[in-house]
């Protein structure tokens, strides 16, 4: 079943085709790798699908609704999460606070409500916590619960993103370069952390990536993008071997 269609998207700043009649297809349960050189329009599909950007014509449907009829905060509310190339979280809070910012969308109760601080009140907030708990034990982060995110290593920072995402209990996550600045060590961790977001959790992933080997490892399908234009879509080793990729990443034309 599909998950994600994306049809015939367009979308210009200017005179500058950012996408140029994109279309793709996610399936769910996959993980789904978009990749491409600096500039080629990846991140910008994101925006698109998450309605930071209106695109100028196409279609994006996540199960049979159409998300650019919807708002920004209505795409979370269909079960759609995201992370950002680069990490927005607030500095000045614990992880744990920035966790439970994951699960506004899931907020029931009304300001009234809250400012009694009533048994109802009282009792969702401890879902609240359990449901970030969960998250916390997952990716293995019980030691930074009360932490400063601003006293935190870049790594960690990466994963309390992912984990703020995943409080929101996505059934499709974005995730924009999940592996940037992660060292070799980090970026294990990182891919046995998403196959086990997409086997325990049932979450389908879309990623924009530019390591490969993690792409190579976790990816059921990819499609490579450059100048805003699909070159190729399939499995990563039809991918990798498709001479427009290679010319794409090269810079000339593979023999």
């Amino acid at each position: 079943m599909s998950e994600l269609i994306v049809e015939n998207l367009n979308l210009s700043f200017g005179g500058i085709k950012a996408i140029n009649d994109v279309s793709f297809t996610v399936e769910a349960g996959d993980i789904y790798a978009i990749i491409g050189p600096n500039g080629a329009g990846k991140s910008t599909i994101f925006n698109a699908i998450s309605r930071i950007y209106t695109p100028d014509s196409g279609s994006i449907r996540y199960r049979g609704q159409e998300l650019l009829e919807r708002a920004a905060h209505q795409v979370v509310d269909l079960g759609i999460a995201r992370t950002f190339q680069n990490i927005e979280l607030f500095e000045k809070a614990t992880v744990l606070e920035n966790l439970l910012v994951g699960r506004s969308s899931k907020i029931r109760t009304n300001w009234i409500s809250e400012f009694f601080f009533t048994r109802n009140v009282r009792k969702e907030e401890r879902v609240h916590r359990r449901k970030t708990e969960e998250v916390l034990d997952l990716l293995n982060m019980q030691q930074y619960r009360y932490e400063r995110v601003s006293d935190l290593a870049y790594g960690a920072r990466k994963n309390v993103e992912l984990a703020r995402a995943l409080c929101a209990e996505p059934e499709i996550l974005l995730l924009d370069e999940p592996a940037s600045g992660l060292n070799p060590e980090e970026t294990t961790d990182m891919s046995f952390w998403l196959k086990d977001i997409k086997e325990e959790l049932g979450v389908t992933i879309v990623m924009v990536e530019h390591d490969m080997s993690l792409v190579g490892r976790i990816a059921d399908r990819c499609m490579a993008l450059a100048n805003g234009a699909v070159l190729a879509v399939g499995s990563v080793a039809e991918v990798q071997s498709d001479p427009h990729v290679q010319a794409a990443y090269l810079g000339q034309v593979a023999a």
